[in-house]
């Protein structure tokens, strides 16, 4: 397989999992603060939503990746 072949499917699969979820959580450590044998720290949730379109325009060229870009003359 070549490499064209493998970033085609990995588009495919991501945007078949950007549709299936729609978004992902992760946590940020924002501050931290140590004062003496007292350790101060705070997590953020953080969200991020994958657009429909972002999801659909991944299979779609990685689509045409697979059908277009692997051609040999």
């Amino acid at each position: 397989m070549n490499a064209l072949r493998i970033t085609a499917i990995a588009l495919i699969v991501a945007g078949a999992l950007g549709l299936a979820y729609g978004s992902f959580t992760y946590t940020k450590s924002t501050q931290e603060a140590k004062i003496g044998p007292i350790s101060l720290s705070v997590k953020d949730n953080k969200t991020v939503n994958i657009p429909v379109w972002a999801g659909v325009g991944a299979m779609v060229l990685g689509g045409l990746l697979l059908a277009f870009g692997a051609r040999k003359p």
